[in-house]
């Protein structure tokens, strides 16, 4: 990290954090004020935090500022002071990165775990290749596979154990450090007694660490935008590529993996549906394609001579990449004035609460979400407006 980039926005600044991990560097931004978004990769502080805190956390290394929107050049700080700090903190960053966990709610990095990350390694490359063998031998996902191999790795680490010396008390005594120190989110810590149970009940062969207790889920409402805040998205989107894919996600219910894995062959237009292949859970599902984008794919291939992806990446032989995606929607949100916090996600969320409150049935719902159980789909009852749901408030029917 030669450079440090601040990039002002409305309400935050935004700080990537470097590829190279330096465990000093990271508590200190903590310790700083900073959040770290382990999803975007990036420290997230207040819009008020002022340039001196930034050079107190960062010593010796230049920071170059930008301001969106702004039409003043970047302001650059600190670019000739400090050099015997810089060369010591370039010194620090060179370290490599441990793995992180995906998808984790919790939105909390797997580097501020009360474990320091530069404790000696206890999960040796032999486990670490008899559970990826076995994980794939069962077909798991790639995020599970590195979700499962992170958390055996993080708890072996953490305690200072091989695999051989952890106890069914070990893991408790990790489960209560991950909730009591860190805060991470039920599902993170669901996540991690799936990963835990799987290795020594198929790589290790050990039933002492049998099934336990398990958190309550976190019981947190999605986010849904209003038509007239769709609107706005989608009419401030330019770039056709952009436009269509943000088009696609709302009208048709999709994940972020399965539209940047959509193929031409994919698209039944005459039919107006989409075949979705290998969906969560490795299943298939057909879902509508609306008039609109159907006719907007029409004029987007022809244009683009579209050939397989739908959404090509770089290099143009891969498709698009699900950070690219989720990048495209949240610099559209912004430019749209939303302030709502809202993911891409949110727009699948926002598909099923229109539907919803146009009268359309939960079980139809549930098939184009490709949702296994319907009460999955009926968290969304909780989000659509009282007028789908026939319900009057009572203050209404005395004044």
């Amino acid at each position: 990290m030669n450079v440090v980039y601040l990039f002002l926005e409305s309400g935050k600044i935004r700080l990537p954090f470097p590829d190279r991990y330096n465990p000093p560097l990271f508590g200190s931004m903590i310790r700083g004020g900073g959040r770290w978004d382990a999803e975007c990769r990036v420290f997230v502080f207040g819009r008020d935090t002022g340039n001196d805190h930034f050079r107190r956390l960062i010593p010796g290394v230049p920071i170059v500022r930008i301001e969106e929107g702004s039409p003043h050049p970047p302001e650059v700080l600190g670019f000739i002071e400090h050099p015997v700090e810089q060369e010591r903190f370039m010194a620090a960053s060179s370290k490599t990165e441990p793995e992180v966990a995906p998808n984790t709610e919790a939105q909390i990095s797997p580097f501020s775990f009360p474990a320091p990350p530069s404790l000696p390694e206890k999960f040796s490359d032999i486990w670490r290749d008899r559970l990826e063998a076995e994980l794939r031998s069962r077909k798991y996902s790639p995020k599970t596979r590195r979700a499962y191999i992170y958390y055996n790795s993080l708890i072996c680490r953490s305690l200072q154990k091989t695999p051989e010396e952890i106890r069914p008390a070990d893991v408790t005594q990790f489960l209560a450090l991950m909730e009591k120190d860190r805060e991470y989110s039920a599902s993170a810590l669901n996540i991690a007694i799936s990963a835990i149970k799987f290795f020594f009940r198929h790589v290790i062969k050990n039933d002492d660490i049998t099934e336990r207790h398990r958190p309550h889920q976190d019981g947190r409402l999605p986010v849904v935008l209003s038509k007239e805040e769709i609107s706005k998205i989608l009419g401030m989107e330019k770039n056709p590529k952009h436009r269509l894919l943000l088009m696609l996600v709302y009208s048709s219910g999709l994940r972020v993996s399965e539209v940047v894995s959509l193929k031409k062959e994919h698209i039944d237009l005459p039919r107006k549906v989409m075949h979705i292949r290998l969906g969560k859970g490795r299943k298939d599902r057909i879902t509508l394609l609306s008039e609109k984008a159907a006719h907007f794919l029409e004029e987007y291939y022809k244009f683009f001579g579209i050939e397989k992806w739908l959404f090509p990446g770089q290099p143009p032989t891969r498709p698009l990449s699900i950070r690219s995606a989720q990048l495209i929607f949240d610099k559209t949100v912004r430019r749209a004035g939303i302030t709502k916090k809202v993911s891409i996600h949110g727009l699948r969320h926002t598909f099923a609460t229109h539907l919803l409150e146009s009268g359309t049935d939960i079980r139809y719902i549930q098939n184009l979400l490709g949702h296994a159980s319907l009460r999955t789909t009926e968290r969304y009852t909780h989000v659509a407006r009282r007028s789908v749901l026939k319900i009057q408030s009572p203050l209404d029917t005395i004044l």
